[in-house]
This record gives structure tokens, sequence and C-alpha cells, in this order.
């Protein structure tokens, strides 16, 4: 059948990954608690883009102010486990919803309580008059907050610094999921191209892949790998440069579990079924 090597049209297959929530709606909807009501009155969260967060304000005088939190703003949305890798944060004036004089005194209740940043020590503490104060008060209460969480004996993630419950493991679900997530990808790659290796081989390239985590993997790439195939045959043709014969390679060898030079023509036409193997293999790429 003339099983070619599997690299040659890596470039063009890329695994699919699930949907994951998106950081700026995470962000835009903790905000409040993030900096306080009355920092989030004239401010918003607005885009990520290369690392940078861009905050819409209401004035100069916000944007310049809201500039000396930059940093502590970073350690609030790690500490709440909102920080999807953001390098800096910058401040751009912008148009801002004007406060109505009901959301006005609905500022300056919460400010009264604590509720205007994520942790506050002063539940007594007067509203901010100015800007400087707002932000002297997101000051203190971002170290009130990491305050507590240690007192309770909370560790932080080693990849991000977001606060974790003691019995946890070393890195936070975020994180957990940004590395099972590479792996994933990992492994699809070297599946595609080397799909003889089996578990054991492919550990010794993927550190801290357990076997389940392999087979769900596995799992996941043959019924993908399945549908491309199944849809070409409903079309009667391949795609333009055929690299459904690439897909069925690799489907036939991770499937049988064969290595490539002991595999025989039976066991591929058996795996992919009469019509689908002489699609593959009996007529020329578009």
């Amino acid at each position: 059948m003339g099983l070619r090597a599997l690299g040659e049209a890596l470039h063009a297959w890329k695994p699919a990954h699930g949907g994951s929530t998106d950081p700026m709606t995470m962000i835009r909807a903790a905000w409040p608690e993030i900096v306080g009501v009355n920092i989030a009155a004239n401010s918003r969260p607005s885009e990520i883009e290369r690392g940078v967060l861009l905050v819409i304000t209401r004035s100069n005088a916000w944007s310049q102010q809201l500039s000396f939190l930059s940093e502590k703003i970073l350690e609030a949305l790690t500490a709440q486990g909102l920080q999807p890798k953001i390098e800096r944060v910058r401040f751009r004036v912008g148009k801002m919803a004007v406060l109505t004089e009901t959301q006005r005194r609905r500022q300056k209740q919460s400010a009264s309580k604590v509720v205007d940043a994520p942790v506050s020590e002063n539940s007594g503490r007067l509203p901010p008059a100015s800007a400087q104060e707002a932000m002297a008060h997101f000051r203190e209460d971002v170290e009130a907050f990491r305050r507590a969480k240690h007192a309770a004996g909370s560790k932080q993630c080693s990849q991000c610094g977001a606060f974790i419950a003691p019995s946890a493991l070393a890195i936070c679900s975020t994180c957990a999921d940004v590395q099972a997530s590479k792996r994933e990808g990992l492994v699809a790659r070297l599946l595609y191209e080397a799909p003889w290796l089996g578990y054991d081989g492919v550990a010794r390239l993927v550190t801290g892949l357990t076997r389940a985590e392999y087979n769900g993997i596995r799992d996941r790439l043959l019924k993908r790998w399945w549908e491309t195939l199944r849809r070409a045959l409903r079309a009667g043709q391949l795609s333009r440069g055929g690299h459904e014969r690439l897909i069925a390679s690799s489907y036939v060898l991770l499937k049988s579990g064969i290595a490539p030079e002991s595999i025989a023509p039976a066991t591929v036409r058996n795996l992919l079924g009469n019509e689908l193997h002489d699609l593959i293999y009996q007529q020329p790429a578009n």
C-alpha cells in the first residue's frame, strides 16, 4: 500500500482543542471586586493584546493615578486566579457610561462595606473623596487580602502565584488546565508523526503524561481522524493535496498498534473498509 512518511503534511494539520472561558469576560465580571466599586466606576477592562491588558478610564487623571497601581492590579488579578499571562497594564482615556444618581448612591453604600476590594480590614471606612484616596484604599485592600489568605493557611500556585487551598497540588486548576492542553497538543503531534510509539514511547518524551490521559487523547484523535476520513468518503473524493492519505496512515497504525514494517495490506483494508481504502489508495489526489 506504500505507507509514506507521516510528517510530510504535519504543517497543514493542527489538533483541535475544546473551548475555554474568555479571560476578558472573567476579568470584566470581577473588575468591581478586584479594584473596588469606586475605581471600577471610572475604569473598565477593554481587551488583552500580546500580554497587555488595556483599561479604559474616564479621564487623564484616572489614567495617571491608575498607572501607579499597575503592579497591584496584576497582583489582584493573580490572587483571584484571573491572570491569563498578562505582562503589564496600559490605561487610555475613552468613553465611559455616565453614572446615574442611583448608581452614585449604590457606589457610596458599597464603598462603606467590605466589597470595594478583594478583602478589606476597614469595614467602617468612609467612601473615598478623591481618586487618590480610592487608589490608597485599593493598595490597602490588596495587601489585606494577601495577609488574610496567608493567615488562613492558603498557599500560592508555583506557576502564576494565585492563592490555592493548603491541600491542593502545587499549581492552581487554571495552570493545570494550561499544562494539560500543552501536553495534549504535544501528544497529538507525536501520535500523528509516529503513531507506533505507544504509551511508553510517548511518555518518555512528554513529562507528566499518565496512561489514562494518553488513552483519552488517543481515543479523541482516532475519532477525529475517522470523521475526516468519512467526510472524504461521503464527498467521493480526497481534498486538495490528499492529506487524508496521511491521516489514514496514522489512523491505521495507531488503531492497530502494529509497527509500520509489519503491517499487512489486509489489515489496512479491514480497518478502513473497502470503499474508503479504494478511495484513498486508488484515487489520485486533487
